[in-house]
Formats: C-alpha cells, structure tokens, sequence
C-alpha cells in the first residue's frame, strides 16, 4: 500500500477511535480518492459515513466496496446494514441474503 494512504487510513481509524466522526470521514474520503481500488478505505467511509447519519452515501461506498469485493462476506453485511438505516428494507435483505450465501461457501458473481 502507499505509504501516504496507509497514514492517512491509520490517522482517519484514530479520528473514529476519538469520535471525530466527521475528521475520519474526511480522511477515508481522502484515501479512496487516493486510491479508487482501496476496499477497505471504502468500507471505513461507509461504516463512518452511516454513523453521521449520511446513510445514502454511505450506501455508495458500501457498494463499491461490494464491486471491489464481490465475495466478502463483510462487505455485503455492511451494504445490508446501511440499507437497513436508510429504510430501504428489500435492498438489505438482498444484500442481506448475499452475505448468507457467502457465509455457506458460496461465490458472488461479479455485477451481480
């Protein structure tokens, strides 16, 4: 990883330890703009961004995070989640049921 992203990711993960919320956000941003194909500065920026209650766009980035990683089980609970808090309950029991099949062994296909 750049090192310049990799600090950054660990200053935004200390932001969100502290409860800077909006600092990590920032941060996380930065990170995913350093480095578009950055799945886990994409996860962080979701699970930061539905803590600030930014819940659409943390449904943006817990999706890119899904197309970065089709078949992390991780990535697909976390869209599910984020779904869940913006009331968009259909969306979240599919991604909800993604993140199941993954659980048993199963595969995503990729776009899917």
């Amino acid at each position: 990883m750049n090192p310049e992203i990799e600090a950054l990711f660990d200053y935004a993960n200390g932001d969100l330890a502290l409860g800077e919320l909006d600092a990590a956000v920032g941060k996380y941003r930065r990170c995913t703009e350093l480095d578009p194909e950055f799945a886990d500065g994409w996860h962080a920026l979701a699970m930061a961004l539905m803590k600030t209650g930014q819940h659409a766009a943390a449904i943006e980035a817990a999706l890119k995070n899904t197309e970065l990683r089709p078949n992390d089980q991780l990535a697909w609970s976390t869209l599910s989640i984020c779904y869940v808090k913006n009331g968009q309950i259909k969306e979240a029991e599919s991604a909800g049921g993604k993140a199941r099949i993954l659980s048993w062994g199963g595969k995503i296909k990729k776009g899917a």
